[in-house]
């Protein structure tokens, strides 16, 4: 009884711990304020959250933050998480680990922020520099986390007033301050969606969410289907004899060569 009743907390508090809406609104203030230090020192700039910003299809893309500079458009996605955190570049998913070893798989951010500089890209149709930076909570841990990209910045929250003033020293200028200025008000547009579209956009979120689970739950499911002895098909047989007489089982399509069989689920 002890037992349950401290998983179903243990459940609750990973829920708590990764509720989106929770996570994300917190994280962009506290990114937020790291901007603000950094516009104290003299590297100005204009910002902007949660903008949704529209694609081709007419749904929309949500960034977190981003910061309008003489150097470009800083893009972030920021990710509230107290974990260790593990992941590389190209891969589809990372896990962020509770102390506790409980795990939660989340999509690649590096990823998620590409989509979103390609359709502000596509909305803003002029070059200016999108720069792409992860940010996560200081509170975490890059267990592992692989880039191979010079472009794509992933840290944690307290480093980003520092790769700020790095970037600014490397970086030439490309916007002057009626250009700052042409933007802001163009993005802040962004910004005001009524709650009818925010409520389209969840659901198209989630919608998508849906349907990458089942494509992974199918293609788990067809490697169920292998054998793992000889690499052959797994056909669905019944016994005609022994005490399984009437049982139905995946047996090996190599058979009698091969002899293994999986119970069915």
């Amino acid at each position: 009884m002890a037992k349950g009743l401290v998983d179903l907390i243990l459940d609750d508090l990973l829920d708590l711990l990764f509720d989106p809406n929770w996570i994300g609104r917190k994280g962009e203030k506290l990114t937020e304020r790291e901007l603000k230090f950094a516009r104290l020192f003299g590297r100005k700039g204009k910002t902007l959250r949660n903008l949704y910003v529209p694609k081709e299809n007419g749904e929309t893309s949500e960034i977190d933050v981003i910061y309008i500079t003489q150097k470009g458009i800083f893009v972030i996605e920021s990710k509230n998480y107290s974990s260790w955190i593990f992941g590389d570049e190209e891969g589809q998913n990372w896990t962020a680990m509770l102390p506790n070893k409980m795990k939660n798989r989340f999509y690649n951010p590096v990823r998620q922020n590409r989509t979103h500089c390609k359709w502000l890209a596509n909305y803003l149709n002029d070059e200016i520099p999108l720069i792409s930076v992860i940010v996560f909570s200081e509170r975490c841990e890059l267990k592992k986390v692989t880039m191979h990209s010079q472009d794509i910045h992933v840290i944690k929250r307290n480093d980003l007033f520092a790769l700020i003033f790095r970037l600014w020293e490397v970086l030439p200028d490309k916007l002057n301050e009626h250009e700052i200025d042409s933007l802001y008000f163009k993005l802040e547009k962004l910004t005001h969606l009524d709650s009818t579209q925010k409520a389209e956009h969840i659901e198209n979120i989630n919608k998508k969410y849906k349907d990458e689970k089942c494509a992974e739950l199918s293609l788990k499911r067809e490697d169920s289907l292998v054998c793992p002895r000889c690499g052959g098909k797994l056909l669905l047989r019944t016994a005609k004899k022994g005490k399984n007489t009437g049982k139905s089982f995946y047996g090996c399509a190599n058979f009698p060569q091969c002899r293994y069989v999986k119970p069915l689920d």
